[in-house]
């Protein structure tokens, strides 16, 4: 499998955003396959200028980077751009400049560097475009199942065995954590930060306890939200916002958190093969964990919740489209049915519709409010809704 390319959906994003912005970032976590996407965006171009700052002699290039910038022309490629962050600042001056020429085609790891760079530097100019690994809706249908257990990452997706795979997680993750969050000025042994991981991996699709992570770790409350804010601001671990609002009921108000890459979940967990996956008490959260990723990002929307009640109603994920509300139940399972917690979301959340997500192949309905989707089919689902097409 390690020859196969995939095109990237996230290409098209690139050339919609161009259309109103003189650049473009790529954001994402380290080998999610940023500069395989930029090259691919680009090599039909005509004028392609690239510069990777993590070699000196293309730094070395940027030294006087306002005279460099502002003599090219066509597409500039900055790869590992937050390496270099006094560039945002010239960036805002040469694309501001009527001599300007060029499009702008951002690429890097996040870090408070890059967002703080874009978010106060190049506000207004610059259209963002987060990348995970590979989605639902560009493998094949039938390979569903290896995206699950081996996660989006190109090279574990892609390797070719699950031995390999594997290995390349494991690689990954101490790499992530001796290298990559020291990069980003964060001084936390790593040895600590991947203790930290490893339980949110154990509570991954549970409601977030400050108190109860304090203390497994011997630290304050405060730093513990500080471990989970590092892992979630570099794209590792995703914090599921709650819905709450008026209602005559006690709601949960804390987020829950799951790991955001299931391949990297599978790792941190010691499941080794699918059929040790197949057999763990986990299962059924990193199924949800999983759909729940494929469908924010394919939603492409901040407006995605999760709801519960104290009294024991909840769903899975809520989300707004065109102002009307829709709820997704996860079920790990080939034979579902609705119950009555959904009836209650439905009541309460006035939802519009609300979809099961199975691992079955059929979809269907169930009734005028509730319907079954294949886990195959819900990035189909979620592109008729965005086209306001809710049947």
């Amino acid at each position: 499998m390690s020859q196969v390319i995939i095109d990237r959906r996230a290409a098209a994003r690139i050339a919609r955003l161009f259309n109103v912005h003189p650049a473009v970032t790529v954001v994402g976590p380290r080998q999610c396959g940023k500069t395989t996407l930029a090259r691919l965006y680009t090599e039909a171009g005509p004028q392609i200028n690239y510069f990777d700052l993590e070699r000196l002699s293309d730094r070395r290039r940027l030294e006087n980077p306002e005279s460099t910038l502002l003599d090219t022309v066509g597409t500039v490629v900055i790869d590992e751009v937050q390496r270099i962050p006094e560039l945002f600042e010239t960036l805002r001056v040469v694309i501001d400049n009527p001599k300007c020429k060029s499009q702008f085609l951002l690429l890097g790891s996040v870090s408070p560097t890059l967002i703080r760079g874009v978010a106060e530097t190049l506000a207004g100019r610059v259209g963002i475009v987060d990348l995970s690994g590979f989605t639902m809706d560009e493998v094949p249908e039938t390979n569903w199942q290896s995206l699950w257990y081996r996660g989006g990452f190109p090279r574990s997706l892609l390797a070719n065995d699950d031995e390999a795979s594997v290995d390349w997680r494991e690689n990954f993750i101490t790499t992530f954590l001796e290298r990559d969050i020291p990069q980003y000025g964060i001084t936390i042994p790593s040895e600590t930060l991947r203790r930290f991981w490893l339980m949110l991996a154990h509570y991954h699709g549970q409601v977030w306890n400050s108190a109860e992570f304090a203390r497994a770790i011997g630290r304050s409350e405060s730093t513990a939200r500080n471990y989970l804010d590092i892992l979630s601001s570099a794209y590792v671990v995703r914090v599921l916002s709650p819905w709450h609002e008026n209602l005559k009921k006690r709601q949960v108000k804390s987020p829950k958190i799951y790991v955001r890459d299931t391949g990297l979940l599978h790792s941190l967990l010691e499941l080794n093969s699918f059929q040790t996956l197949s057999s763990h008490p986990k299962i059924g959260a990193s199924f949800e964990g999983f759909a729940i990723e494929h469908i924010v990002d394919h939603l492409q929307s901040k407006n995605c919740f999760f709801w519960g009640t104290h009294s024991g109603a909840e769903l899975d994920l809520m989300t707004t489209i065109a102002g009307k509300r829709f709820g997704f139940e996860i079920k790990y399972s080939e034979s579902v049915g609705s119950t009555r917690s959904m009836r209650t979301a439905i009541a309460d959340l006035q939802l519009e519709h609300l979809w099961i997500v199975y691992t079955g192949s059929e979809s269907y309905k169930l009734d005028q409010s509730i319907s079954v989707v294949s886990i195959e089919k819900v990035t189909e689902l979620i592109d008729r809704l965005k086209k306001g097409d809710h049947g």
